[in-house]
């Protein structure tokens, strides 16, 4: 059965009309109260970021718990273009991982693709355990170990809020008709 695949990271056909803008602000809270309910359950020997925007928790939170990070690339994506339905895993998990407790970062979760996929890469590697956590996870479809905030509203990201258009900052063009 094929999925629908989002025109967009944050991008919920199905759910809450009103998109929800999330501030640098309150993405620096979410990453704090992320980290925050890690440490109460598990001891991550290093963080592993989900490229491109799960890179940016995932930072937050290793240097918040005070650990290695490191990233690896899982994308839909070629620049801003949707070119594959099902993500690919370009490169390999970081060797660091192997024989260490791992945390698996993304900034969003919906049907569990990209992290399973992840799985699977840095359980090739042999870590001692691996987790998983998103600032975002939907009520329904897949659940990481680990999340802020449990939302079905289109996530208005504030990295993809503007993007540069012929020199200028300009409201991302999968936004504007929503954002008005």
């Amino acid at each position: 059965m094929a999925r629908s695949v989002p025109p967009f990271p944050g991008f919920n056909a199905g759910g809450a009309a009103e998109p929800f803008e999330l501030s640098w602000e309150l993405f620096g809270e979410l990453c704090r109260v992320l980290a925050l309910r890690v440490a109460r359950e598990y001891q991550p020997e290093l963080v592993v970021g989900i490229a491109k925007a799960g890179v940016l928790p995932a930072a937050i939170i290793a240097s918040i718990l005070r650990v290695d990070f490191f990233c690896m690339k899982i994308s839909r994506r070629s620049g801003d273009a949707l070119v594959r339905s099902q993500p690919e895993v370009f490169g390999t998990a970081p060797p660091q991982v192997a024989g260490r407790r791992v945390l698996l970062v993304d900034e969003l979760t919906t049907s569990g693709d990209t992290l399973r996929l992840a799985l699977a890469a840095v359980r090739d590697v042999g870590p001692a355990e691996v987790r998983t956590a998103t600032t975002f996870a939907r009520t329904y479809g897949y659940h990481p170990d680990f999340f802020a905030l449990e939302n079905d509203a289109m996530i208005v990201f504030p990295w993809d809020r503007q993007v540069l258009q012929e020199g200028e900052l300009v409201t991302h063009p999968v936004y504007r008709e929503v954002l008005g």
